[in-house]
């Protein structure tokens, strides 16, 4: 049984929790259900994924959710797109949310009496019935011009298996496919599938639409990790490109820096070498790596510099160059740290040897060093503190950090480059 409700009549009564989201505009507070701020999409994600559909042209018809959550992408897309959205949540408390939250960026935007806002619905029930959804709105012929599934996945898991979807991906295609005439898609997945997962997406996609224009792309917010995998459908795919990767900013004031590429992303792999003082070294992007368009980006950043790659997996991928990368003000946030080689360090650091890297920092003028390698949870905080606060007494005018070679268990001193021209020699 399906129920439609309309976000303008919608009430917060019996909601457990409102919540100021930290990416939000202030005074824009969400509703959720119990336990559903955690699975909630980020405003800035959600605004920055609507300002990208708002580039395509999309046919008449409600931008469809069909497993809307807190609503939080629901609400983005109505906002911006200034077009009416049809929300679809199983859980009866997240439904109202959904429809509550549309309600509140309504408001926030002085849109109460627009006609997207006044069309607008969510219904409680299950997503992968298109029939029984739009029956619920009443009598009329309704049609959808988008579909967005961001399906529910299990919390705390290192991977994810494609029947942990809920709703199933195949289902939800196959219902929803008679009112895609033209498809358009966002199908915003687990950031953790592998390659052959993907290949399968790919398989489910092409069972209900052979051959459909697809584009994948990766969204990072930092940290070392891939935040978000879309795969983009039909006509909101790009022609030109089959991957694309998205770096959000910390504020949204600036821009999102974005990469794309039509060509088949070629292979990258570690080769073992001796660190040696005087090389640069970088450690960039691990989203950006697992993209795939990490070459791409150092054509750009290290035009004629043959990189010597000593780890291409997990969270720190580290590149040793020649030169100083060329980096703009966007391309610097594709950087978790760059700098040149001063000093080899073939001592472990620990609470007993910190004073003899304080002593060596000190010698090159540095204020501040940064530990940019794995070390024990209950340690790095230990010897982070004791470098910082030794330093902060001192005159060192230059900042830098620590890597460690993954060959060998030399750590390496590095310098950063100066703010002021990022491509200095040092």
């Amino acid at each position: 049984m399906h129920q439609a409700v309309r976000p303008v009549d919608a009430s917060a009564v019996g909601l457990v929790e409102q919540a100021q989201d930290a990416t939000a505009p202030p005074g824009l507070l969400f509703h959720h259900a119990n336990e559903g701020r955690p699975l909630a999409t980020p405003w800035q994600i959600a605004a920055l994924r609507a300002q990208a559909l708002r580039e395509h042209d999309l046919a008449n018809g409600f931008i469809l959710d069909c497993a809307c959550g807190s609503g939080i992408q629901l609400a983005a897309y109505a906002a911006t797109l200034q077009r009416p959205v049809l929300g679809v949540e199983l859980a009866p408390e997240r439904a109202q949310a959904s429809a509550v939250n549309v309600r509140s960026v309504a408001a926030h935007t002085r849109s109460m009496d627009e006609a997207w806002f006044l069309n607008s619905f969510v219904v409680c029930g299950d997503g992968t019935d298109a029939e029984g959804v739009l029956s619920s709105l009443g009598e009329g012929r309704f049609s959808v011009s988008f579909l967005h599934l961001d399906p529910a996945r299990p919390r705390n898991s290192r991977t994810h298996a494609l029947e942990e979807m809920q709703p199933p991906l195949h289902r939800v295609l196959e219902g929803w496919a008679p009112y895609l005439d033209d498809p358009a898609l966002l199908l915003d997945l687990s950031p953790r599938l592998t390659s052959d997962q993907r290949d399968e997406v790919e398989t489910i996609v092409d069972a209900v639409w052979p051959g459909v224009q697809r584009t994948w792309e990766w969204t990072s917010r930092g940290r070392g990790r891939v935040d978000r995998l879309a795969l983009w459908l039909g006509r909101v795919a790009d022609p030109s490109a089959a991957r694309r990767f998205v770096r959000v900013p910390s504020s949204l004031a600036d821009a999102p820096v974005v990469l794309t590429s039509a060509a088949t992303p070629e292979a990258i792999e570690a080769r073992h070498h001796p660190p040696q003082r005087g090389e640069h070294v970088s450690i960039l992007d691990a989203a950006l790596m697992e993209s795939g368009l990490m070459t791409e980006w150092l054509r750009i950043a290290a035009p004629d510099d043959v990189g010597r790659w000593a780890c291409v997996e997990g969270r720190r991928p580290q590149l040793h160059h020649d030169r100083p990368l060329r980096l703009d003000s966007g391309s610097r946030t594709l950087v978790q740290a760059t700098g040149k080689v001063v000093e080899l360090l073939k001592f472990p650091l620990d609470e007993s040897t910190v004073d003899r890297l304080v002593e060596t920092a000190l010698e090159h003028r540095l204020g501040s060093v940064k530990l940019r390698y794995d070390l024990a949870p209950n340690l790095q905080p230990k010897l982070q503190g004791s470098l910082d606060r030794q330093l902060r007494r001192r005159h060192g005018d230059r900042q830098g950090f620590v890597a460690q070679h993954p060959h060998g268990e030399v750590l390496m001193l590095c310098v950063c480059p100066s703010p002021a021209r990022e491509t200095d020699s040092i």
